[in-house]
Protein backbone atom coordinates (compact mmCIF):
# COMPACT_ATOMS: atom_id res chain seq x y z
CA UNK A 1 0.00 0.00 0.00
CA UNK A 2 0.96 3.14 -0.49
CA UNK A 3 2.39 5.22 2.24
CA UNK A 4 -0.15 8.31 4.53
CA UNK A 5 1.91 10.93 2.45
CA UNK A 6 1.56 10.14 -1.07
CA UNK A 7 -2.15 9.19 -0.56
CA UNK A 8 -2.54 13.12 1.07
CA UNK A 9 -0.79 14.52 -1.56
CA UNK A 10 -2.65 12.20 -4.59
CA UNK A 11 -6.35 13.42 -3.00
CA UNK A 12 -5.13 16.76 -1.87
CA UNK A 13 -4.11 17.94 -5.53
CA UNK A 14 -7.15 16.47 -7.05
CA UNK A 15 -9.40 17.94 -4.15
CA UNK A 16 -7.98 21.52 -5.15
CA UNK A 17 -8.89 20.69 -9.09
CA UNK A 18 -12.24 19.52 -7.98
CA UNK A 19 -12.91 22.51 -5.84
CA UNK A 20 -11.24 25.51 -7.94
CA UNK A 21 -13.39 24.00 -10.64
CA UNK A 22 -16.75 23.82 -9.36
CA UNK A 23 -17.64 26.03 -5.59
CA UNK A 24 -15.35 28.72 -6.59
CA UNK A 25 -16.17 28.92 -10.25
CA UNK A 26 -19.09 30.87 -10.01
CA UNK A 27 -17.37 33.66 -7.87
CA UNK A 28 -15.95 34.86 -11.10
CA UNK A 29 -17.68 33.36 -14.47
CA UNK A 30 -21.37 34.05 -13.14
CA UNK A 31 -21.40 37.49 -14.60
CA UNK A 32 -19.78 36.82 -18.34
CA UNK A 33 -22.34 33.51 -18.53
CA UNK A 34 -24.93 35.64 -17.51
CA UNK A 35 -24.64 38.03 -19.98
CA UNK A 36 -23.77 35.18 -22.43
CA UNK A 37 -27.28 33.49 -22.12
CA UNK A 38 -29.12 35.95 -21.46
CA UNK A 39 -29.84 36.29 -17.76
CA UNK A 40 -28.46 37.57 -14.75
CA UNK A 41 -25.94 36.41 -12.24
CA UNK A 42 -28.23 36.03 -9.26
CA UNK A 43 -29.91 33.30 -12.15
CA UNK A 44 -26.44 31.74 -12.75
CA UNK A 45 -25.81 31.39 -8.82
CA UNK A 46 -29.32 30.15 -8.73
CA UNK A 47 -28.20 27.66 -11.12
CA UNK A 48 -24.81 26.71 -8.84
CA UNK A 49 -27.94 26.40 -6.08
CA UNK A 50 -28.93 23.70 -7.74
CA UNK A 51 -25.73 22.57 -7.99
CA UNK A 52 -25.49 21.99 -4.05
CA UNK A 53 -28.85 20.78 -4.20
CA UNK A 54 -27.94 17.44 -6.27
CA UNK A 55 -25.04 16.74 -4.51
CA UNK A 56 -26.89 16.53 -1.56
CA UNK A 57 -29.60 14.35 -3.02
CA UNK A 58 -26.14 12.18 -4.81
CA UNK A 59 -23.69 12.19 -1.88
CA UNK A 60 -25.24 9.37 0.19
CA UNK A 61 -25.13 7.09 -2.39
CA UNK A 62 -21.66 7.79 -3.57
CA UNK A 63 -20.53 6.99 -0.47
CA UNK A 64 -21.73 3.81 0.03
CA UNK A 65 -20.52 2.51 -2.80
CA UNK A 66 -16.64 3.47 -1.43
CA UNK A 67 -17.67 1.89 1.73
CA UNK A 68 -18.21 -0.83 -0.75
CA UNK A 69 -15.34 -1.08 -3.66
CA UNK A 70 -13.04 1.92 -2.32
CA UNK A 71 -12.39 5.49 -3.23
CA UNK A 72 -10.75 4.78 -6.73
CA UNK A 73 -13.69 4.40 -8.95
CA UNK A 74 -16.02 6.51 -7.15
CA UNK A 75 -13.38 9.38 -7.43
CA UNK A 76 -12.42 8.42 -10.79
CA UNK A 77 -16.02 8.98 -12.29
CA UNK A 78 -16.36 12.34 -10.72
CA UNK A 79 -13.60 13.72 -12.53
CA UNK A 80 -15.24 12.06 -15.66
CA UNK A 81 -18.79 13.70 -14.54
CA UNK A 82 -16.74 16.95 -14.07
CA UNK A 83 -15.28 16.90 -17.35
CA UNK A 84 -18.81 16.30 -18.30
CA UNK A 85 -20.58 18.80 -16.87
CA UNK A 86 -18.33 21.63 -17.96
CA UNK A 87 -17.71 21.00 -21.32
CA UNK A 88 -21.58 21.33 -21.05
CA UNK A 89 -21.67 24.51 -19.42
CA UNK A 90 -19.27 25.86 -21.96
CA UNK A 91 -21.56 25.55 -24.92
CA UNK A 92 -24.75 26.41 -23.03
CA UNK A 93 -26.47 28.89 -24.81
CA UNK A 94 -30.14 29.67 -23.17
CA UNK A 95 -30.64 29.70 -18.74
CA UNK A 96 -32.29 26.64 -19.34
CA UNK A 97 -28.61 25.06 -20.98
CA UNK A 98 -26.56 26.71 -17.87
CA UNK A 99 -29.03 24.77 -14.73
CA UNK A 100 -28.86 21.68 -16.39
CA UNK A 101 -24.88 21.78 -16.89
CA UNK A 102 -24.71 22.70 -13.07
CA UNK A 103 -26.84 19.62 -12.52
CA UNK A 104 -24.05 17.33 -13.80
CA UNK A 105 -21.65 19.45 -12.00
CA UNK A 106 -23.85 19.13 -8.82
CA UNK A 107 -23.85 15.34 -9.45
CA UNK A 108 -19.71 14.96 -9.76
CA UNK A 109 -19.54 17.49 -6.49
CA UNK A 110 -21.42 14.80 -4.06
CA UNK A 111 -19.34 12.51 -5.49
CA UNK A 112 -15.77 13.76 -5.81
CA UNK A 113 -15.41 16.94 -3.50
CA UNK A 114 -14.34 16.18 0.58
CA UNK A 115 -16.98 13.89 1.61
CA UNK A 116 -15.40 11.10 -1.16
CA UNK A 117 -12.41 12.33 0.25
CA UNK A 118 -12.90 12.06 3.25
CA UNK A 119 -14.49 8.55 2.98
CA UNK A 120 -11.83 7.28 0.75
CA UNK A 121 -9.45 7.67 3.41
CA UNK A 122 -11.52 6.30 6.09
CA UNK A 123 -11.71 3.23 3.99
CA UNK A 124 -7.69 2.98 3.44
CA UNK A 125 -7.01 3.97 6.70
CA UNK A 126 -9.90 3.18 9.35
CA UNK A 127 -9.87 4.76 12.83
CA UNK A 128 -6.55 6.08 12.28
CA UNK A 129 -7.64 8.44 9.01
CA UNK A 130 -7.23 11.40 11.13
CA UNK A 131 -4.20 12.62 9.84
CA UNK A 132 -4.92 12.08 6.57
CA UNK A 133 -8.19 13.78 6.55
CA UNK A 134 -6.06 17.03 8.11
CA UNK A 135 -3.19 16.89 5.12
CA UNK A 136 -6.21 16.54 2.36
CA UNK A 137 -8.17 19.69 3.58
CA UNK A 138 -4.18 21.71 3.71
CA UNK A 139 -4.00 21.02 0.22
CA UNK A 140 -7.23 21.99 -1.08
CA UNK A 141 -7.23 24.87 1.21
CA UNK A 142 -5.15 26.24 -1.77
CA UNK A 143 -8.22 25.85 -3.80
CA UNK A 144 -9.89 29.36 -4.25
CA UNK A 145 -6.18 30.91 -4.17
CA UNK A 146 -5.71 28.38 -7.63
CA UNK A 147 -8.61 28.96 -8.74
CA UNK A 148 -10.02 32.45 -8.68
CA UNK A 149 -6.90 33.77 -10.38
CA UNK A 150 -6.64 30.82 -12.94
CA UNK A 151 -10.12 31.20 -13.75
CA UNK A 152 -10.05 34.90 -13.82
CA UNK A 153 -6.90 34.89 -16.26
CA UNK A 154 -8.24 32.50 -18.44
CA UNK A 155 -11.35 34.32 -18.97
CA UNK A 156 -10.25 37.33 -19.79
CA UNK A 157 -7.11 35.66 -22.04
CA UNK A 158 -9.72 33.44 -24.12
CA UNK A 159 -13.07 34.14 -22.57
CA UNK A 160 -15.36 32.25 -20.47
CA UNK A 161 -16.14 29.35 -22.06
CA UNK A 162 -12.78 27.92 -23.32
CA UNK A 163 -11.94 28.30 -19.18
CA UNK A 164 -14.69 25.87 -18.86
CA UNK A 165 -12.88 23.86 -21.00
CA UNK A 166 -9.49 23.95 -19.91
CA UNK A 167 -10.83 22.91 -16.29
CA UNK A 168 -12.16 20.04 -17.93
CA UNK A 169 -9.31 19.23 -19.55
CA UNK A 170 -7.44 19.40 -16.13
CA UNK A 171 -9.91 16.84 -14.68
CA UNK A 172 -8.94 14.15 -18.09
CA UNK A 173 -5.20 14.94 -17.98
CA UNK A 174 -4.19 15.84 -14.20
CA UNK A 175 -7.16 14.91 -11.61
CA UNK A 176 -8.38 11.59 -13.26
CA UNK A 177 -4.70 10.38 -12.99
CA UNK A 178 -4.29 11.02 -9.72
CA UNK A 179 -6.81 9.73 -8.30
CA UNK A 180 -6.05 6.21 -10.70
CA UNK A 181 -3.00 6.04 -8.38
CA UNK A 182 -4.97 5.70 -5.23
CA UNK A 183 -4.73 1.88 -3.76
CA UNK A 184 -7.55 -0.40 -4.29
CA UNK A 185 -9.52 -0.40 -1.21
CA UNK A 186 -9.63 -4.70 -1.34
CA UNK A 187 -6.17 -4.57 -1.32
CA UNK A 188 -5.83 -2.53 2.08
CA UNK A 189 -8.76 -4.96 3.56
CA UNK A 190 -7.21 -7.67 3.02
CA UNK A 191 -3.64 -6.38 4.20
CA UNK A 192 -5.50 -5.44 7.43
CA UNK A 193 -6.73 -8.66 9.13
CA UNK A 194 -9.74 -7.92 11.18
CA UNK A 195 -9.55 -3.68 10.60
CA UNK A 196 -12.95 -3.37 9.75
CA UNK A 197 -14.45 -4.94 13.01
CA UNK A 198 -11.93 -3.43 15.36
CA UNK A 199 -12.81 -0.08 13.70
CA UNK A 200 -16.24 -0.68 14.44
CA UNK A 201 -15.54 -1.80 18.01
CA UNK A 202 -13.82 1.88 19.02
CA UNK A 203 -16.49 3.89 17.36
CA UNK A 204 -17.17 6.34 20.70
CA UNK A 205 -20.98 5.57 21.32
CA UNK A 206 -23.28 2.44 21.51
CA UNK A 207 -25.69 1.67 18.88
CA UNK A 208 -28.48 2.81 20.66
CA UNK A 209 -26.65 6.88 21.55
CA UNK A 210 -25.74 6.76 18.06
CA UNK A 211 -29.15 8.06 16.39
CA UNK A 212 -29.19 10.79 18.61
CA UNK A 213 -25.60 11.87 17.57
CA UNK A 214 -25.93 11.66 14.37
CA UNK A 215 -29.13 14.42 14.81
CA UNK A 216 -26.49 16.71 16.63
CA UNK A 217 -23.86 16.27 14.22
CA UNK A 218 -26.12 16.83 11.37
CA UNK A 219 -27.19 20.18 13.35
CA UNK A 220 -23.86 21.12 13.85
CA UNK A 221 -22.12 20.58 10.01
CA UNK A 222 -25.39 22.70 8.72
CA UNK A 223 -24.59 25.14 10.72
CA UNK A 224 -20.85 25.02 9.70
CA UNK A 225 -21.92 25.43 6.29
CA UNK A 226 -24.52 27.93 6.51
CA UNK A 227 -22.21 30.20 8.19
CA UNK A 228 -19.43 30.08 6.09
CA UNK A 229 -20.66 29.81 2.81
CA UNK A 230 -22.83 33.49 4.25
CA UNK A 231 -19.72 34.82 5.33
CA UNK A 232 -18.63 34.11 1.56
CA UNK A 233 -21.24 36.18 0.11
CA UNK A 234 -21.59 39.03 2.38
CA UNK A 235 -18.54 39.46 4.46
CA UNK A 236 -17.67 42.74 2.44
CA UNK A 237 -20.86 43.84 3.05
CA UNK A 238 -20.76 43.23 6.52
CA UNK A 239 -17.48 44.91 7.16
CA UNK A 240 -18.86 48.02 5.10
CA UNK A 241 -21.86 48.29 7.21
CA UNK A 242 -19.09 48.49 10.43
CA UNK A 243 -17.15 51.30 8.74
CA UNK A 244 -14.60 49.97 6.69
CA UNK A 245 -13.40 51.71 3.21
CA UNK A 246 -13.92 49.32 0.22
CA UNK A 247 -10.71 49.04 -0.21
CA UNK A 248 -10.37 47.81 3.47
CA UNK A 249 -13.10 45.46 3.35
CA UNK A 250 -12.59 44.04 0.31
CA UNK A 251 -8.70 43.58 1.87
CA UNK A 252 -9.78 41.90 4.87
CA UNK A 253 -12.20 39.56 3.31
CA UNK A 254 -9.32 37.85 1.30
CA UNK A 255 -7.55 37.26 4.98
CA UNK A 256 -10.04 34.61 5.81
CA UNK A 257 -8.62 32.31 2.77
CA UNK A 258 -5.00 32.30 4.27
CA UNK A 259 -6.44 32.12 8.12
CA UNK A 260 -8.48 28.67 7.10
CA UNK A 261 -4.71 27.14 6.33
CA UNK A 262 -3.62 28.52 9.38
CA UNK A 263 -6.09 26.74 10.95
CA UNK A 264 -6.02 23.37 9.84
CA UNK A 265 -1.68 23.83 9.71
CA UNK A 266 -2.48 24.64 13.62
CA UNK A 267 -5.04 21.28 14.15
CA UNK A 268 -2.22 19.47 12.09
CA UNK A 269 0.67 20.58 14.20
CA UNK A 270 -0.90 20.85 17.66
CA UNK A 271 -4.55 19.45 17.84
CA UNK A 272 -4.34 16.42 16.50
CA UNK A 273 -2.87 15.15 19.40
CA UNK A 274 -5.95 16.28 20.82
CA UNK A 275 -9.66 15.06 21.30
CA UNK A 276 -11.41 16.08 18.29
CA UNK A 277 -14.18 17.16 20.26
CA UNK A 278 -11.73 20.24 21.57
CA UNK A 279 -10.73 21.16 17.82
CA UNK A 280 -14.57 21.09 17.00
CA UNK A 281 -15.75 23.04 20.35
CA UNK A 282 -12.71 25.73 19.58
CA UNK A 283 -13.87 26.19 16.09
CA UNK A 284 -17.21 26.83 16.82
CA UNK A 285 -16.58 29.80 19.09
CA UNK A 286 -14.63 31.55 16.52
CA UNK A 287 -17.03 33.27 14.70
CA UNK A 288 -18.67 34.31 17.35
CA UNK A 289 -15.56 35.41 19.84
CA UNK A 290 -15.33 37.14 16.29
CA UNK A 291 -18.48 38.77 16.19
CA UNK A 292 -18.13 39.57 19.85
CA UNK A 293 -14.82 41.87 18.85
CA UNK A 294 -16.73 43.41 16.14
CA UNK A 295 -19.61 44.82 18.77
CA UNK A 296 -16.64 45.90 21.13
CA UNK A 297 -14.58 47.53 19.07
CA UNK A 298 -16.19 48.41 15.82
CA UNK A 299 -14.25 48.68 12.36
CA UNK A 300 -11.47 48.43 14.18
CA UNK A 301 -11.66 44.82 15.19
CA UNK A 302 -12.60 44.09 11.42
CA UNK A 303 -9.60 41.93 11.16
CA UNK A 304 -9.63 40.21 13.75
CA UNK A 305 -13.46 38.48 12.66
CA UNK A 306 -12.34 37.89 9.56
CA UNK A 307 -9.07 36.10 10.91
CA UNK A 308 -10.77 34.26 13.65
CA UNK A 309 -13.64 33.29 11.08
CA UNK A 310 -10.73 32.12 8.84
CA UNK A 311 -9.27 30.24 11.38
CA UNK A 312 -12.85 28.74 12.50
CA UNK A 313 -14.26 27.51 9.31
CA UNK A 314 -10.47 26.18 8.38
CA UNK A 315 -10.80 23.56 11.39
CA UNK A 316 -14.34 22.89 11.27
CA UNK A 317 -13.92 21.52 7.23
CA UNK A 318 -11.60 18.46 9.30
CA UNK A 319 -13.50 17.71 11.89
CA UNK A 320 -16.91 16.89 9.44
CA UNK A 321 -14.60 14.20 8.98
CA UNK A 322 -13.25 13.27 12.12
CA UNK A 323 -16.29 13.49 14.28
CA UNK A 324 -18.19 10.79 12.63
CA UNK A 325 -15.25 8.62 12.76
CA UNK A 326 -14.79 9.08 16.41
CA UNK A 327 -18.79 8.38 17.28
CA UNK A 328 -19.73 5.61 14.84
CA UNK A 329 -16.47 4.36 13.52
CA UNK A 330 -15.04 3.15 9.87
CA UNK A 331 -17.61 1.08 9.06
CA UNK A 332 -20.39 2.48 6.39
CA UNK A 333 -18.47 5.65 7.16
CA UNK A 334 -18.97 6.91 3.26
CA UNK A 335 -22.44 6.77 3.26
CA UNK A 336 -23.02 8.11 6.67
CA UNK A 337 -21.34 10.89 5.92
CA UNK A 338 -23.43 11.30 3.00
CA UNK A 339 -25.95 11.56 5.03
CA UNK A 340 -24.83 13.63 7.55
CA UNK A 341 -24.03 15.81 4.77
CA UNK A 342 -27.52 16.15 3.20
CA UNK A 343 -28.85 19.13 6.01
CA UNK A 344 -25.12 20.79 5.06
CA UNK A 345 -25.94 21.14 1.76
CA UNK A 346 -29.67 22.20 1.43
CA UNK A 347 -28.72 25.05 3.46
CA UNK A 348 -25.24 25.94 2.05
CA UNK A 349 -27.57 26.07 -1.19
CA UNK A 350 -30.10 28.82 0.74
CA UNK A 351 -27.28 30.49 2.70
CA UNK A 352 -26.47 33.60 0.68
CA UNK A 353 -30.29 34.31 0.28
CA UNK A 354 -31.51 33.99 3.57
CA UNK A 355 -28.50 35.61 4.91
CA UNK A 356 -28.94 38.56 2.69
CA UNK A 357 -32.97 38.86 3.79
CA UNK A 358 -31.49 39.26 7.46
CA UNK A 359 -29.29 41.55 6.66
CA UNK A 360 -31.64 43.69 5.03
CA UNK A 361 -33.66 43.24 8.41
CA UNK A 362 -30.96 43.65 10.84
CA UNK A 363 -27.93 45.40 9.15
CA UNK A 364 -24.66 44.51 10.70
CA UNK A 365 -26.99 42.96 13.77
CA UNK A 366 -27.02 39.66 11.74
CA UNK A 367 -23.54 39.08 13.09
CA UNK A 368 -25.12 38.57 16.11
CA UNK A 369 -27.82 35.54 14.12
CA UNK A 370 -24.65 34.01 12.80
CA UNK A 371 -22.78 34.04 16.23
CA UNK A 372 -25.88 32.70 18.24
CA UNK A 373 -25.86 29.75 15.36
CA UNK A 374 -22.44 29.31 15.91
CA UNK A 375 -22.79 29.09 20.07
CA UNK A 376 -25.64 27.08 20.08
CA UNK A 377 -23.38 24.32 17.66
CA UNK A 378 -21.06 24.68 20.18
CA UNK A 379 -23.92 23.57 22.49
CA UNK A 380 -24.97 20.36 20.57
CA UNK A 381 -20.90 19.73 20.91
CA UNK A 382 -21.08 19.72 24.23
CA UNK A 383 -24.23 17.66 24.71
CA UNK A 384 -21.96 15.14 22.42
CA UNK A 385 -19.26 15.68 24.96
CA UNK A 386 -21.38 14.85 27.73
CA UNK A 387 -23.15 11.58 25.86
CA UNK A 388 -19.02 9.96 25.63
CA UNK A 389 -18.07 11.21 29.47
CA UNK A 390 -21.49 9.36 30.88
Amino acid sequence: MKNRATIIVLLGVAQTLAWASSYYLPAILAGAIGQAVGASSSTVFGAFSVALLMSAAVGPFAGRLIDRRGGRPVLMLSNLVFAAGLAALSQAQTPLHVFAAWAVIGLAMGSGLYEAAFATAVRLHGQQARRTITGITLFAGFASTVGWPLTSYLESSVGWREACLVWAGLHLVIGLPLNALLPAAEQVASASNGGAEKAEQQAALAPHQQRGAAVLLAFVFAVAWFISTAMAAHLPALLLGVGASLAAAVGIAALVGPAQVVGRLFEFAFLSRAHPLLSARLATLAHPLGALCIGLFGSSAAMAFAVLHGLGNGILTIVIGTLPLLFFGAKGYGQRQGFLMVPARIVQAGAPFLFGLVMERLGVGALWFSAGLGLAACLALTRLAWSISR
